[in-house]
């Protein structure tokens, strides 16, 4: 779908827990006309404007086909299909194709970054920072009760402008992971932990190969202990669905050099199920104690890989007549 077939949506609502009784008293909405991002606000100056309100979102909505949120499958979206619905108006964006912005941030930055609010993804991602006219979310829906009980909407500015941004952010949001997915090594990707979140948004979507390369230019970068762990685990595997044994071997034998549990029990399955080779499989099980005798683990996973390791070894000897 085209870009200008797309509506970007933010809104600012009487409260933040959903439920008939919140209505959204501020609506952005943007999409591209001409080339240009042209942005609107639909402000409810009384409540008992509502109607009119959603009747004049219908009218910017109307070109679009889909439309782009962030949470707003969760919130935005069914806050205004109950407005519409209370009023007995159709409903703008029904089937329209939905895009959700915030799902995605969390497959792609869960791991590398303590959150992933829409503010703190500008800053750390996009590299932009918000005026200090931005007003933190608890406060909007009481800065608009103060406005509905004085009349005065000059206070109203910081929301005006937080939901702008909001929206401008999302755009710009979309256009970086676009180019992210459509080229992730033109130089964009700086960090491995980004490299390896991509992999696994390809694995999951059965483009192994790509996923494949991906992982492995994750591996290039600078990784703590555990995540190499993780994303070792992740391409080896990959690489044994995919078939490739030489790599996935080669994996499995770096993690366990580096102490890696379940690289020891991988290479023990290999060599007693694909060898046939009982004598090294047995090995690798010991070695695969040993690494969980010395390791500093919770007892739980402690209980877990023994009884697995145990287990294997048991058959391993019987095979081997020990």
């Amino acid at each position: 779908m085209p870009i200008h077939k797309f509506a970007f949506l933010d809104t600012e609502t009487s409260g933040l827990s959903g439920g008939t009784g919140t209505y959204a008293f501020l609506v952005g909405a943007a999409r591209f006309v001409d080339g240009k991002f042209v942005l609107r606000q639909f402000f409810l100056r009384d409540p008992s404007e509502e109607p009119a309100m959603l009747e004049a979102l219908i009218q910017f909505l109307a070109p679009c086909e889909g439309l782009v949120t962030f949470n707003g499958k969760s919130f935005d979206a069914p806050l205004l299909v109950t407005r519409y619905s209370l009023h007995h108006i159709p409903v703008p964006f029904k089937g329209f194709a939905h895009l959700d912005l915030l799902p995605l941030a969390r497959r792609l930055w869960r791991d590398r970054l303590p959150s992933r609010a829409l503010k703190y993804l500008e800053e750390h991602v996009l590299g932009f920072t918000r005026a200090s006219d931005e007003v933190p979310g608890y406060e909007i829906p009481w800065l608009y009760f103060d406005y509905l009980r004085t009349g005065d909407a000059r206070p109203l500015g910081g929301v005006f402008y937080h939901n702008a941004m909001d929206v401008v952010a999302m755009a710009a949001l979309l256009g970086h992971v676009s180019e992210l997915l459509d080229d992730p090594y033109n130089g964009r990707v700086e960090h491995g932990l980004d490299f390896i979140a991509l992999g696994k948004l390809y694995e999951d979507l059965g483009h192994w190969d790509e996923a494949a390369r991906l992982f492995e230019r994750g591996l290039m970068h600078e990784l703590t202990e555990a995540d190499f762990g993780v994303a070792v685990k992740r391409l080896s595997i990959l690489q044994k669905k995919r078939g490739d044994l030489d790599q996935a071997l080669r994996l499995w034998e770096d993690a366990a050099a580096r102490g890696h549990i379940y690289a020891h029990i991988e290479l023990a399955k290999h060599y007693e199920h694909k060898m046939r080779d009982v004598k090294t499989s047995l090995k690798w099980a010991k070695l695969a104690r040993r690494e969980v005798e010395k390791a500093d683990l919770p007892a739980y996973i402690r209980k877990h890989w023994l009884g697995e390791i145990d287990h294997r070894l048991a058959r391993l000897e019987r095979k081997a007549g020990l």
